[in-house]
């Protein structure tokens, strides 16, 4: 396996734990912070929005920023945000700080797919975009069971420390395994020429459907 692609599978890892973890331990925040469940339901609608919200960011900074360095911002804000959420003192805190940790999720993926094929061996391009989902379904699978458990002993922040470690280990990984990618001129122009499609309310609605499954 292709070192570059260890920081991309941890990226998916985080990223996963982070979107799904607060289904797990969402009666011990709405108890901590004296709200109903359905009440702090919201941090997981807010970050969906935070999805939607930042899928974009990908068309407008993938032409300025090399790949690398765009994982290297993704991977610091996935870190940093998730870090938010262990001193949320109130609800709304930790509605912001949920707010802003979807941010990076569509942007990590739709970066990571380029680097992914860009450093792949010819003919193994989706095998290489496979292994980054594969992040997902270990979070699924082992990331969220574990950490939920961990997070009844010993309190729900502890579930965002594990996230925000997966987060720095992804950073560190990105620094030392991926490759000093060159800008691809052709696709600079067709994403600066596309920005208008912003514009269009079907535009949102589509990005909104993908961004969210």
């Amino acid at each position: 396996m292709k070192k570059g692609l260890i920081p991309l599978m941890l990226g998916g890892l985080a990223i996963g734990m982070t979107e799904f973890i607060m289904m797990g331990i969402l009666p011990q925040v709405a108890g901590y912070f004296n709200v109903s469940i359905p009440e702090a339901g919201h941090l997981i609608s807010i970050y969906a929005l935070g999805v939607v919200v930042g899928a974009p960011l990908l068309i407008f900074f993938s032409s300025r920023y090399s790949p690398k360095k765009l994982l290297i911002v993704i991977s610091i804000m996935l870190t940093l945000f998730n870090g938010l959420s262990i001193f949320a003192t109130n609800y709304e805190f930790l509605m912001v700080a949920r707010f802003l940790s979807g941010l990076p999720h569509g942007a990590f993926f739709g970066v990571g797919s380029v680097v992914a094929m860009r450093i792949a061996d010819p003919g193994k391009e989706s095998q290489a975009i496979a292994l980054m989902f594969a992040g997902l379904t270990v979070a699924n699978l082992l990331g969220i069971p574990l950490t939920t458990s961990l997070a009844l002993m010993v309190g729900w922040q502890v579930a965002f420390v594990i996230v925000a470690l997966i987060g720095i280990m992804t950073v560190v990984t990105v620094l030392l395994f991926i490759p000093n990618l060159e800008l691809e001129k052709s696709k600079h122009a067709s994403l600066t020429s596309d920005k208008h499609i912003l514009l269009k309310s079907n535009s949102w609605l589509a990005l909104g459907v993908v961004s969210l499954g």
